[in-house]
């Protein structure tokens, strides 16, 4: 997957660095829409309308809450099944939802932590039985560092080997697909591009390693772990890892668009394919961008981070938001784990992207108790406008709200 190199700087806030774009009317009343927008919450429904408009999105979801409420869930568009007829994107439609991932597998890492059966200071090379043969400066590679992006790899160095299959399997000379297995193979072969803990890198090859330590720890696929340990508890039961092919959608996942093909990464016949469908793959992506969610389990999944609950306590979300050794960046925020963070007044404002062929999400949970996600099914390419713009733009909504609704749309999506 992922989010692209240049990550959100600025978190949701009532004065965006953007303004809304100018929309068409008619062209933004005619988007198709369905579930629950109350009129105090107009801003955010006009705001969307616009974005998927200018940008000619054909299937898009925003789901808002404060305070620990679902307040609006809506659907944007259409989508294709699998056989040909359309569907209305609902609020409780699936979509890839990209490097949103990451705060799930920081979640499953410390909840392991948590239970006692994991150390944050715990190595890499012991946890998962790694040489360090092609450089010893892995061994000084943790889990905290892991969490932060502070492992020592960097992709505008050496490249993202989740996105090498070609590559990895004509030098470990194996057929494709590539598994997990394969891509640390190749890695570890390879030195680190720098000292681990000494700067931050966002690596998707980290989060991969710790959808790994997970299984290793736990006993379990990393799948099943989040599920036991993370979502029921949290009563989300739609959330599951995609797959790469068209074909092996659930009927309740959209389809993605992009213009960019590739070749296949499900076989070595080299037939070109669309990006989004066996251009990349997809179940290799699973704790770095791989889970499938609607805007609406994504909210409520937010609410575990608001204080202990039944699946993380105190000291495990003071460690999640806590910063990291390298400090802040420029911009005053900092990695945590799974989130970007900034303080806001006497709390904190944490937000992330997920960027990957046909996809763009947006999460951010802000100071004032207010929350939303925005997902859509294609992302910015050459010649579109700036989807990372939806930041400021959702801001600027939050901001606009005179008086919040105060009934709880929570009962309506989860039984």
């Amino acid at each position: 997957m992922t989010t692209r190199r240049t990550l959100l700087k600025t978190a949701a806030v009532a004065a965006p660095a953007l303004a809304l774009g100018a929309a068409r009317p008619a062209q933004a009343a005619g988007v198709l829409v369905t579930g629950v927008m109350p009129a105090q919450l107009a801003s955010f429904d006009t705001a969307m309308k616009t974005f998927v408009t200018e940008r000619s999105i054909s299937a898009a979801q925003l789901a808002v809450a404060r305070n620990g409420k679902i307040l609006a869930a809506r659907g944007y568009g259409s989508y294709s099944r699998n056989g040909g007829s359309r569907a209305q994107v609902q609020p409780t439609s699936l979509f890839r939802i990209a490097s949103l991932s990451k705060n799930i597998t920081a979640a499953a890492v410390m909840r392991l932590v948590q239970d006692g059966k994991l150390s944050l200071t715990a190595r890499l090379p012991q946890l998962l039985g790694l040489s360090t043969a092609a450089d010893a400066r892995l061994g000084e590679v943790t889990v905290l560092r892991l969490l932060q992006h502070l492992g020592g790899w960097d992709r505008d160095v050496s490249k993202d080997p989740l996105w090498l299959d070609h590559t990895i399997a004509a030098t470990l000379d194996i057929p494709l697909p590539i598994e997990h297995a394969d891509i640390v193979k190749y890695r570890t072969e390879r030195p680190l591009d720098f000292d681990p803990g000494s700067r931050y890198a966002y690596s998707n090859y980290g989060y991969m390693l710790l959808g790994r330590i997970i299984e290793k720890v736990s006993g379990q696929s990393y799948e099943s772990y989040v599920r036991t340990k993370l979502l029921t508890p949290a009563g989300i039961s739609r959330m599951r890892l995609g797959r790469s092919l068209s074909n092996e959608r659930p009927i309740t996942e959209v389809d993605y668009a992009s213009k960019y093909t590739n070749k296949t990464v499900m076989d070595t016949s080299g037939t070109v394919v669309p990006y989004q469908w066996g251009g990349f793959n997809m179940p290799n992506q699973d704790a770095n961008g791989g889970w499938l969610a609607s805007a609406v389990d994504l909210v409520k999944w937010g609410f575990v981070f608001n204080g202990p609950g039944a699946v993380l306590n105190a000291a495990s979300l003071s460690a999640i938001f806590a910063k990291p050794e390298t400090g802040m960046q420029t911009g005053s925020w900092w990695y945590g784990g799974g989130w970007q963070v900034r303080t806001s007044g006497s709390g904190i404002n944490t937000w992330h992207n997920g960027s990957m062929p046909g996809t763009f999400s947006f999460m951010a949970r802000l100071s004032s108790g207010i929350s939303y996600v925005a997902i859509f099914n294609r992302r910015e390419e050459e010649g579109s406008p700036d989807f990372d713009g939806i930041d400021p733009i959702l801001g600027k909504a939050a901001g606009a709200v005179t008086t919040w609704p105060t009934t709880d749309l929570t009962p309506r999506y989860f039984a």
